[in-house]
């Protein structure tokens, strides 16, 4: 399972953007952009999520579920389970715009 917010962090981590990314997964850039404009996590063709997780396990990205370790360590980055965007970005619609402006 990989969701949104951790696609987009991967993507961050690895400092490309989503041309690129569609290119090393062999989808689309609509593809892409549809998976991390998701709420939460990110549902599809299971193919094209292999795909997805292959490519960033082959450019050195692990993947850490909620509540799991990391099994050989490294840098990265997780959201604390009470994380809420309206602390970040203040106003009612902080949600909305948080993931709007992670998107690309």
């Amino acid at each position: 399972m990989i969701t949104a917010p951790q696609l987009r962090a991967a993507r961050a981590l690895l400092g490309i953007d989503q041309r690129r990314l569609a290119e090393l997964s062999g989808l689309s850039v609509p593809t892409i952009q549809r998976m991390e404009a998701s709420e939460s996590i990110i549902r599809g063709n299971v193919d094209s999520l292999m795909k997805l997780i292959g490519a960033l396990d082959l450019s050195g990205v692990e993947l850490i579920a909620e509540g799991a370790s990391s099994q050989i360590g490294g840098r990265g980055v997780r959201l604390k389970a009470d994380f809420d965007p309206a602390k970040v970005l203040g106003g009612v619609d902080a949600g909305t715009k948080f993931a709007a402006r992670n998107v690309a």
